[in-house]
């Protein structure tokens, strides 16, 4: 996986000989060039090093939006059956959106490729993506922030389970056409490709070559690679979380260099508000000048309350804007992008948020609650009847508040009063037909933090702060790369 890649049969057997092994690879195969090319150059390489304990299995999806796609698949599943490859169609069901359908393809997309991986009992999944497709998103990108852009990760975890690798993303189309061309192998022409309603192919007309790119993609990597293991640090010293639900950052932690607050703060924004993204360019210079200023006080952002007080600041989702959550027996989900909630019971059960119930909230197994104070000081509520296995708060995990505190924060290390009730209006509840949840029932629902930046689609580059977040919220680490070395350095 180097940008140094002179030819992609290059590029295919240094990441073969990257990779822990043994592995079974899932190629993504549409018929197109860039796949074509990746299938037969892997296929090549795997017969001629047996060595390496590497198997092949493939996976075409159809995303059924034009005619002729089932009979492409098909072609795809005839070249994988003359190389002795096994390989499944899988196919994009039900209606599909009327806006947003490029994105809402590369969800259904890498969800199919998971599950077919699934089925193969695969290691990892490889797509096709090239050096083209790379400048085309690099520009794509520049036309929309001055930042640097990394572009297209090499290496991208999906749903915390199966690694994506990307092994030609160095390499050529123009190259690796002619690889095809030199084995007599013909490759299919989506004609989606040369539709201009696509922002890609506009962009894919005008580009022009750029010899310094490769350059400045790889010093992008490294240098989000050192500002993911300094967030990580900045983690580990200055932010603290109280019961699952409040952040809270010392004061000299906004103190730190602006870059790596920056980044983290960003981080911490989007998983608090459940967002996949974290604040814009704009958003994020409003939040910082305000905590990093003298003036205490509060103010929201990216669905964040952020509340800066003498103990320093603290982070919270605001109690606005939470939809609820209904799953079925069987049924698991996202709530408000913050929480995964699972339901084993046999009943149906909903997840909502805390402001305007009297039902007591749940945090989640292995979180540690608030320091405990007195009864006399603390905010009391009635004894939980969720189960203590779910994390149930009860009036003995409520921090204590002094009166002189309530403004300020208290500088004895317990919360201020009023960031923890906002924490606690968004915490999750859980109920049946607007009830709460028997015994029984509540023991069998599954609640566990997400990470909406994460989890979903994480890239290596920001592995190394997500781990460590993961470790600050009690929840399992981050499946860990598949691959023994990157661009010849061990890891």
């Amino acid at each position: 996986m180097s940008p140094d890649a002179a030819s992609p049969q290059r590029a295919i057997l240094q990441f073969l000989t990257s990779l822990r092994s043994p592995a079974r690879i899932l190629v993504a195969i549409s018929g197109g060039s860039d796949s074509t090319g990746l299938l037969l150059l892997l296929d090549e390489a795997v017969k001629a090093a047996p060595h390496l304990k590497i198997s092949l299995c493939a996976a075409t999806v159809d995303h059924a939006l034009r005619a002729g796609s089932a009979d492409e698949a098909r072609e795809v599943a005839a070249l994988c059956a003359s190389l002795g490859i096994p390989h499944i169609i899988m196919i994009w069901q039900g209606d599909k959106p009327k806006t947003g359908i490029m994105a809402a393809a590369r969800e259904a997309r890498y969800g199919l490729l998971a599950a077919a991986a699934e089925s193969f009992e695969a290691d990892l999944i490889v797509t096709g993506h090239t050096f083209d497709d790379q400048r085309e998103t690099l520009q794509m990108r520049g036309m929309r922030t001055e930042q640097i852009s990394t572009g297209i990760a090499d290496a991208v975890l999906f749903n915390r389970r199966f690694w994506i690798l990307r092994p030609l993303l160095f390499s050529n189309r123009a190259d690796i056409r002619a690889f095809l061309k030199e084995r007599g192998v013909p490759w299919i022409d989506d004609p989606s490709n040369e539709d201009v309603t696509y922002e890609r192919v506009r962009t894919r007309r005008k580009l022009s070559a750029d010899a310094g790119a490769e350059r400045n993609i790889r010093a992008a990597w490294e240098a989000r690679l050192a500002l993911s293991a300094r967030g990580a640090d900045w983690l580990d010293r200055h932010f603290t979380l109280h019961g699952g639900l409040l952040g809270q950052v010392t004061p000299d932690g906004l103190r730190q260099d602006r870059a790596v607050l920056d980044y983290a703060l960003g981080r911490l924004t989007a998983i608090f508000g459940g967002q996949p993204f974290v604040p814009g360019r704009a958003q994020m210079d409003r939040v910082l000048t305000f905590v990093t200023g003298s003036r205490l006080g509060r103010m929201t952002a990216g669905r964040v309350v952020f509340d800066l007080r003498r103990d320093g600041l603290h982070l919270a989702r605001e109690s606005r804007g939470i939809l609820p959550l209904v799953l079925r027996p069987g049924e698991a989900g996202v709530w408000d992008g913050r929480f995964g909630a699972v339901n084993r019971s046999g009943t149906i059960i909903g997840v909502e948020a805390q402001a305007g119930h009297s039902l007591i909230p749940v945090l989640v197994t292995g979180i540690q609650p608030p320091r405990v104070g007195a009864v006399n000081d603390s905010i009391m509520l009635e004894e939980s009847p969720a189960p203590k296995d779910l994390g149930a708060l009860d009036s003995c995990d409520i921090p204590r508040i002094k009166s002189e505190d309530r403004n300020e924060g208290g500088s004895d290390g317990r919360l201020p009063k009023g960031a923890w009730k906002r924490a606690m209006a968004a915490a999750p509840v859980l109920s049946a037909e607007g009830a709460p949840l028997s015994e029984e029932s509540a023991r069998m629902v599954e609640l566990t933090p997400y990470f909406a930046p994460f989890d979903r689609f994480l890239t290596r580059f920001d592995f190394i702060f997500a781990n460590r977040l993961s470790a600050v919220f009690a929840t399992a680490p981050y499946a860990r790369l598949p691959l023994r070395s990157i661009d010849g350095k061990t890891i």
